[in-house]
């Protein structure tokens, strides 16, 4: 049988998160593989791999909030907002430890950022990453991020060790250049470490080292239900005619099951195995009902 499930990862300096994928997929037997979210060749940290029909769960993922470890390091701007890139401005003005603190603090809550050039997002099917590489800059529209909660701590004078819960989509990268423009300094990130995904943390990832070392039976022990994805939705249980109704692909109506959710609601369908599929509640032609949308166990 074919492996399928979540398996975390705590990925390495030096190697792109296709990289580290690349070799899972490898050592799991299967090219149905993806991830939750990408991380820079010089971040670390935790990368959710979904393996197996799992794979094709990212776009229903309801909650998707992170948490990183940075370094922002003050008085210095480059062309990728990190350390390794072109330095583009210098300072040696660089404000007081309370005034850093309270600009730092005054980015939590939404605001708009500008995704940076050097990204794997795409515009009119092309990276901008590969675009930045050609020495191509863009305009890029601001989008809304939200930073639930930033903390900071003093290293010394031009580091501060940044603590960031987050929306999707936001990047530190920018965050960090963001920080440094307020405080009118410049910045930009010296590292980056991913600590959590969604439902999941970094205590509970496995290196590359210790996957390699594992056999393949050893391995797939350590997958992790699909249905860990889906934690934060109710659960609809079928049985009998509406369970074989659901699986054929036919609509089940709320009122002949005695539920009552809201349209677009997401659930989670269980048979008397456990959780099969994923549906929606939608409204059709005789009153709302539940659909099945993506099936996760035949």
């Amino acid at each position: 049988m074919e492996p399928d499930g979540i398996i975390l990862i705590d990925k390495p300096k030096g190697i792109t998160s296709h990289d580290t994928v690349y070799r899972l997929r490898r050592l799991l037997r299967t090219k149905k593989t993806g991830h939750t979210g990408t991380l820079d060749p010089d971040a670390t940290g935790l990368l959710v791999v979904l393996v197996g029909r799992a794979a094709k769960a990212a776009e229903y993922i309801v909650s998707d909030e992170k948490e990183y470890d940075a370094v922002l390091r003050l008085g210095i701007s480059t062309d990728t907002q990190d350390t390794g890139g072109k330095i583009i401005s210098e300072s040696e003005n660089i404000p007081e430890a309370d005034a850093v603190c309270d600009i730092i603090s005054s980015f939590e809550g939404e605001y708009m950022q500008t995704p940076p050039m050097y990204s794997a997002l795409k515009q009119n099917g092309r990276k901008l990453v590969d675009l930045a590489r050609r020495g191509i800059e863009i305009d890029r529209e601001p989008r809304t991020v939200e930073i639930k909660q930033i903390k900071a701590e003093r290293i010394n004078k031009t580091d501060y060790k940044l603590t960031v819960k987050c929306s999707k989509g936001t990047y530190i990268r920018t965050l960090c250049d963001d920080i440094g423009k307020k405080l009118g300094c410049g910045g930009c990130m010296a590292s980056l470490r991913r600590t959590k995904s969604g439902g999941y943390d970094i205590e509970n990832a496995l290196t590359l080292d210790e996957c390699e070392s594992m056999t393949y039976e050893q391995l797939c022990e350590k997958l992790i239900p699909a249905e860990t994805l889906f934690t934060s939705l109710p659960v609809i249980q079928l049985s009998g005619f509406f369970l074989k109704l659901c699986k054929s692909g036919c609509e089940i109506y709320q009122k002949k099951i005695n539920t009552e959710y809201e349209l677009g609601q997401r659930v989670r369908l269980y048979d008397e195995e456990g959780f099969f599929a994923l549906g929606e509640i939608r409204e059709f032609e005789d009153g709302s009902a539940v659909k099945s949308i993506k099936v996760f166990r035949l």
